[in-house]
């Protein structure tokens, strides 16, 4: 991870390094450069005669207090794809409390990037950031000391998840999850793994996951990873979709809506990162993360439309279409994570679920679904506050033609290609019994981050879910 340490005064920086402030920032020396710069109205940016600095960069006020559009983190991605020094020091003087949160998230995850993964060759004298100094006034350090240590931890455990979901998927298969989960956890003696392999799946009659994992030669896991930081404390459940690759099964995906389904993951991954988060934060809370791994591929076993399996709360399902099979195996977990917590505060899950959401939201929003409002309220707060918001969809009975089927419970589509998100948490909610609070996000626009045509994980919304968390234990 990377390093930091606040400091009060640019004469404690160490030499060589990459300064990055606002124009007005008051700590700034006086001298004709610095003036000049800030003379500019747009981005100030230099490498010469900048000493003691290797590099100068001077952005308008305006950017460090606006955060809906993450002005100043897309102003800094491109400058800081190639960095000239391995030290940042970085103004924090007066910046927006959101923005801040973005910014320091945003520098933190610098600390992983495609290349670490040694699928490519690399050059190794690329300068890599490994320290940040973050610049405050006195009386800001107490608070921004408190402040980085939180958002390095969340960073760590974003870029955990990011670099599992970046692994291509021949790597990244259910037991491989299992295995680096393991890994992940075991220095932290809060932390326990459960697994449940093929055969504790079906005599679970989890028949939902069977189904979707039947059909691979990677057979289906559920992950549930425990983390026990209070004692005599309701659980706060959360559940992640884990499908380490998504064919589509018999209803086979084109080429270019398969290219990234190596990502339909993302939403188990973020559960494991979000335990190693809370973990580093040593939080007082008991947590459940149930991660539901299948692969969704094609073979002589694969589910059939038409089929009808059964979850292991006893509900049916018709599976009318192969493709939908993220909302199977996140409708077993929740109901297999209710069944073990029935007291919990919460179950709050998560999937890259339905391209549908990015139609009705872009790429920005998460989508929220859910029929209790103060898990409504309280997470739209909770991402609002800290820059990962979600907007809310609606949830009720006028969905429920969308789920009606002729021979089971359920239909796991609707047949009219009709509100297909919504419908998607329809089915969910009738996995988490009413007296157990829920909520739903949809993640498939927040799960990426998306530049030149390329997809990397962002690790979202393990942000918005640490922020929801800490706010709920306050």
């Amino acid at each position: 991870m990377i390093a930091w340490h606040c400091i009060t005064s640019l004469s404690q920086a160490q030499p060589g390094g990459q300064l990055i402030a606002r124009a007005a920032c008051p700590l700034l020396p006086d001298n004709v450069l610095m003036n000049e710069m800030r003379g500019k109205p747009e981005i100030a940016d230099t490498r010469f005669g900048c000493a003691p600095f290797a590099r100068v960069t001077l952005l308008p006020d305006a950017l460090w207090q606006e955060s809906l559009t993450e002005s100043l983190v897309n102003a800094l991605r491109p400058l800081l794809a190639m960095p000239v020094s391995s030290r940042l020091i970085v103004d924090m003087t007066d910046i927006h409390h959101t923005t801040q949160l973005q910014l320091l998230r945003f520098l933190f995850n610098q600390a992983h990037r495609l290349d670490d993964l040694g699928l490519r060759k690399s050059d190794a004298a690329a300068v890599r950031i490994t320290h940040i100094e973050a610049l405050c006034l006195p009386e800001q350090q107490a608070k921004l000391d408190a402040l980085l240590r939180q958002q390095q931890a969340i960073a760590a455990g974003m870029i955990a998840a990011r670099r599992l979901a970046d692994l291509p998927a021949d790597r990244c298969t259910p037991q491989f999850v299992v295995d680096e989960a393991q890994r992940l956890c075991a220095p932290f003696p809060a932390l326990r793994c459960e697994v449940l392999d093929e055969t504790q799946i079906a005599a679970q009659g989890l028949g939902l996951l069977q189904a979707v994992g039947k059909g691979a030669s990677c057979p289906p896991r559920l992950l549930a990873i425990h983390y026990d930081g209070a004692a005599q404390t309701p659980v706060r459940c959360y559940v992640g979709k884990g499908i380490t690759f998504d064919t589509g099964g018999l209803w086979l995906k084109d080429g270019a809506g398969m290219y990234t389904m190596k990502y339909d993951m993302c939403g188990a991954a973020n559960v494991l990162g979000l335990l190693l988060a809370v973990a580093e934060l040593a939080l007082p809370v008991r947590i459940m993360g149930v991660l539901a791994l299948a692969e969704n591929a094609i073979g002589p076993d694969a589910m059939q439309p038409g089929s009808v399996a059964r979850a292991c709360n006893g509900l049916t399902v018709e599976i009318n279409n192969t493709d939908a099979e993220g909302r199977l195996v996140l409708a077993d977990a929740i109901a297999w994570a209710a069944q073990r917590q029935p007291q919990a505060r919460y179950i709050i899950d998560m999937a890259t679920l339905t391209g549908a959401v990015v139609k009705a939201l872009g790429y920005e929003l998460s989508g929220l679904m859910t029929q209790n409002d103060a898990l409504r309220e309280a997470l739209t707060d909770a991402g609002k506050g800290c820059g990962d918001e979600v907007w809310s969809l609606p949830l009720d009975a006028r969905l429920k033609k969308q789920t009606d089927s002729a021979i089971a419970d359920l239909c796991n589509t609707p047949t009219n290609n009709a509100a297909i998100s919504a419908s998607a948490a329809w089915l969910l909610h009738h996995f988490c019994p009413p007296e157990i609070p829920w909520a739903h996000l949809d993640i498939s626009g927040t799960a990426l981050w998306r530049e030149n045509g390329r997809s990397v994980a962002s690790g979202r919304p393990i942000p918005l879910l640490v922020e929801h968390l800490l706010a709920d234990l306050a």
